[in-house]
């Protein structure tokens, strides 16, 4: 089996978070799958304490979910509109979606440019021109008002697709690493690989001797039919996190970047000699195997669907024999997928053991 032919039974979508699935579970509740090379382990995430060693460091993503979902009228129909990305104009990257009841599932074309979505609180959004030429999924649109922080606050909701059971609150989609930006900018879709994680379980990850380097990468909307490479992102790596990542692998320590955005953000930070300066702004880096890694050495990662390009960087990370043999055990072992499912620790290959030996071995 490989990752290209991996089909995910619906029983596997994980529906609700894991502290709704049953009385005592909280977030860290759902289980671990640990890649070593091709070796494979099954563990819970409540583990992950004792499955890394003091000097290692966990690169996590402070980035906010922002209740990026509003509804809104395009003359008499409904649409439903999913904020993506903020421009450094005021404009605002957005896609626009289909109501279903289940989640806004099906998306439409944008455009022709001059669509004029009628949106609450009197607000007008305005498509100008698609973000790209790789398609017309999203458009810069121009928003009449100054209130979008507003708007999304009292009207948005968190994206959500039928995948899952219900609408969540925006609670349920913010990780324990989350920071208030201070310009309302955050994620429109949830830095999901940090939600395992607990107040609990990061004290004692401390207290055990791993260390934690925040960096920020506000993602946009995830193209969840067509799984196109991500659209160019904000980023910022500050100079304390640039410092430690440096020490780390100068060190014994392993860096172990927490979801694909954090990956993004530190390897756009990397020179070609690994190391990492402080840097802010946009990032259209891609990781590919043919680029390779030049920082991290790990990745905690949820699960992804066959079709999705973040397969590329985890075979960047591990290669491609390692990926497809961890997806066949996760398929196999019945684990869960999506947001809310169960993670992947791909930690590098064990070194052989060898004995000590002098000149005298043969």
């Amino acid at each position: 089996m490989t990752t290209a032919t991996v089909r995910v039974p619906e029983e596997l979508h994980a529906r609700v978070p894991a502290e709704q699935r049953g009385p005592g579970w909280d977030r860290d509740s759902v289980r671990l799958l640990v890649s070593r090379g091709t070796e494979v382990s099954h563990h819970a995430f409540a583990e992950l304490p004792r499955l890394l060693r003091a000097g290692d460091l966990l690169v996590v993503n402070t980035s906010p979910t922002l209740a990026a979902a509003v509804d809104g009228t395009i003359g008499h129909a409904r649409v439903v509109v999913h904020f993506s990305t903020r421009g450094d104009d005021g404009r605002w990257a957005v896609e626009l979606r289909d109501p279903d009841g289940r989640g806004t599932t099906r998306a439409r074309a944008g455009g022709p440019a001059g669509t004029e979505v009628r949106l609450p609180g009197g607000v007008r959004l305005v498509l100008e021109e698609p973000l790209s030429e790789r398609g017309e999924r999203l458009w810069w649109a121009r928003v009449s008002s100054s209130v979008v922080a507003w708007m999304l606050r009292e009207h948005g909701r968190p994206i959500r697709y039928s995948y899952t059971a219900r609408d969540q609150p925006l609670s349920v989609y913010q990780t324990v690493f989350a920071l208030p930006s201070d310009d309302g900018a955050g994620s429109a879709e949830m830095p999901s690989a940090a939600r395992p994680f607990t107040a609990r379980l990061v004290a004692e990850l401390v207290s055990r001797g791993v260390r934690f380097a925040p960096v920020t990468l506000h993602t946009g909307v995830a193209s969840a039919e067509a799984h196109e490479p991500p659209y160019p992102e904000r980023f910022v790596v500050p100079e304390a996190s640039a410092r430690l990542i440096n020490a780390t692998r100068a060190g014994e320590g392993r860096v172990i970047a927490v979801g694909t955005t954090a990956v993004r953000a530190v390897e756009s930070a990397g020179g070609p000699d690994g190391v990492v300066r402080a840097r802010a702004g946009w990032t259209d880096l891609v990781v590919t195997p043919e680029r390779g890694v030049r920082v991290v050495d790990g990745l905690v990662t949820g699960l992804h669907e066959p079709e999705a390009s973040h397969l590329l960087m985890l075979e960047a990370i591990a290669g491609r024999a390692a990926i497809d043999r961890a997806y066949e055990e996760a398929i196999g072992g019945l684990y869960l997928w999506h947001e809310f499912g169960d993670v992947h620790l791909i930690l590098p290959a064990e070194a052989p053991h060898t004995e000590h030996c002098d000149s005298n071995c043969r």
